[in-house]
């Protein structure tokens, strides 16, 4: 130890602690964050599901790069008008527009156009292929979709069916429309609707199916995302959000169809089948969608499926934001073949299709499946913790005017928490908040870059990094504040006097628990376990 030349002790800036003294502060502190990490870890792994896809074993075998369709007859050259009309649905009505051939000789071949998700105008859907099939020869008609009965939360695809079935009737009625030759068409997630059309009237004479989920909207959301993610490039414990998200219940309930199963129907399939899918659409399970058109129509003795990849198109058949011309020409003739074409070779052509993974059951939480009080959770807790800070500073306030009454003018120091205690309650507060928050703006803009197809590694790993650090921060904070907390025990001094205090010590530390579980349950600590 050091002395000055009288032989007193130098003054330590440490205030004499010796250093092994500190390093083993600072490596129990070090452990303690580590162990309430791991902690953390593990409380993540048994709250939720994991995420693990199986690769998709069986594959589909195509013949030919050449997609045309075998057996189809040349297309007519028919200028094209069109013509708007009126649908009573029960309760309401919806417009329609129809395409339709001028200087038909006589009644032919017409196609129903079914709307995937989202507004489905009849003026601005289906335009291209409208058009490509009145050139042909082919009537075409697109209705407006009805919106009063549909909705983000609320969706009935067998009572769409039924009102698409009105348009269908409609169409049949036409003088220029053999009512016996009518195909539905529906894309995405008409692939849900029109194989209960076709099912429940079996005189319609074909079906295609354009880019369909086939598997229920559960598993089609939880595959799209994991393709979006993996091609987003997010680290592997993002992934543990797939199941969480997609297999819990919405709050405010409603989403009842993310189960809905077309497989009954599609096993009740007589009339020939299209299956179109783009290679470069990743929302799509394309392989075993194919695969299961086929096996449900088997079910039925339905052996006409024939089945189109067109190369680096996407969901919509597009490829540089246009049907293909391929795909035009080749639903036209299947159309204009029927039903010749409905068992014609090729069965499988085009590009190769490419799945990696089976669009199967999504893993269901246990813990945290009701999203409504998921979501309580974390709104809830920070309220909490708001109502505590601002009820101990109240009581300061009154606390202040109280004596400043009692004591003619002197005003005593109202009792406070321990020293280092309140600020450390408030660090912990703030941090675990700031956590939830960076987590929901890193989930949302991956969810941004997902849907965009995009890759941005400042956001996706940069961002991650972030709110792993921050939850790591929230940790340390936790230790620091219950060493604090022991050390005053220690010392004998009251760490939250009075009952406010002591309350609202209580509110804080449950609602950052809270939130903690919350950020483990989403993989913020997850160690691969």
């Amino acid at each position: 130890m050091a002395v000055t030349s009288s032989g007193a002790r130098a003054a330590r800036p440490d205030g004499g602690r010796p250093r092994a003294g500190r390093l083993s502060s600072v490596y129990g502190l070090v452990a303690s964050v580590a162990l309430g990490s791991l902690l953390l870890a593990v409380v993540g792994a048994v709250t939720g599901p994991h995420w693990d896809p199986g690769p998709l074993e069986d594959g589909i075998e195509v013949a030919t790069t050449d997609t045309a369709i075998g057996g189809a007859p040349e297309p007519g050259t028919y200028e094209v008008r069109t013509v708007d009309v009126s649908v009573r649905l029960d309760g309401t009505s919806v417009g329609a527009r129809l395409s339709l051939p001028v200087g038909l000789a006589e009644a032919g071949p017409a196609v129903l156009f079914v709307h995937g998700a989202g507004t489905g105008r009849s003026t601005q859907a289906f335009r291209r292929q409208a058009q490509a099939l009145a050139e042909a020869g082919v009537v075409a008609m697109v209705p407006d979709k009805r919106l009063d009965t549909y909705s983000t939360r609320h969706r009935d695809y067998v009572a769409m069916a039924a009102d698409y079935h009105r348009s269908l009737d409609v169409l049949r009625d036409r003088p220029e429309v053999d009512p016996a030759r009518v195909v539905v068409y529906a894309e995405s997630e008409g692939g849900w609707i029109a194989p209960v059309m076709a099912a429940d009237d079996p005189g319609i004479a074909g079906l295609v199916l354009v880019s369909s989920p086939v598997v229920p909207p559960r598993q089609q959301a939880a595959f799209a995302v994991d393709a979006y993610l993996r091609n987003t490039g997010v680290p592997h414990a993002v992934f543990r959000a797939i199941p969480r998200a997609v297999g819990m219940s919405m709050p405010g309930g409603g989403f009842e169809y993310a189960d809905f199963d077309v497989r009954p129907w599609q096993q009740r399939l007589t009339q020939p089948v299209l299956v179109v899918y783009g290679t470069a659409d990743a929302s799509m399970p394309i392989v075993q969608g194919a695969l299961q058109v086929r096996a449900d129509a088997a079910q039925a003795g339905n052996r006409d499926v024939t089945v189109r990849y067109y190369a680096d198109a996407d969901h919509g058949i597009r490829v540089g934001g246009s049907p293909t011309p391929e795909f035009l020409r080749d639903l036209s003739g299947w159309v204009l073949g029927l039903p010749a074409t409905g068992d014609g070779a090729p069965r499988v052509a085009g590009a190769e299709p490419s799945q990696a993974y089976v669009a199967g059951p999504v893993p269901q939480p246990r813990w945290l499946r009701d999203g409504t009080a998921l979501l309580v959770l974390v709104i809830g807790a920070p309220a909490l913790m708001v109502l505590c800070a601002l009820a101990v500073a109240a009581t300061r306030v009154v606390q202040r005017t109280t004596s400043a009454r009692a004591g003619g003018g002197a005003v005593r120091t109202p009792r406070r928490f321990a020293p280092g205690v309140a600020v450390r309650l408030a660090a912990l507060g703030g941090v675990t908040v700031a956590t939830v928050g960076a987590l929901v703006w890193y989930l949302l803009s991956v969810a941004r870059l997902a849907l965009d197809y995009q890759r941005d590694a400042w956001v996706v790993q940069g961002g991650w990094l972030g709110v792993r650090v921050l939850g790591v921060g929230a940790v340390l904070v936790a230790v620091l504040l219950a060493r604090r907390v022991h050390d005053a025990r220690q010392e004998g001094v009251p760490v939250a006097p009075g009952v406010v205090r002591r309350v609202a010590a209580a509110g804080v530390l449950g609602g950052s628990a809270v939130l903690l579980v919350v950020l483990a349950y989403w993989g913020v600590y997850q160690l691969n376990i």
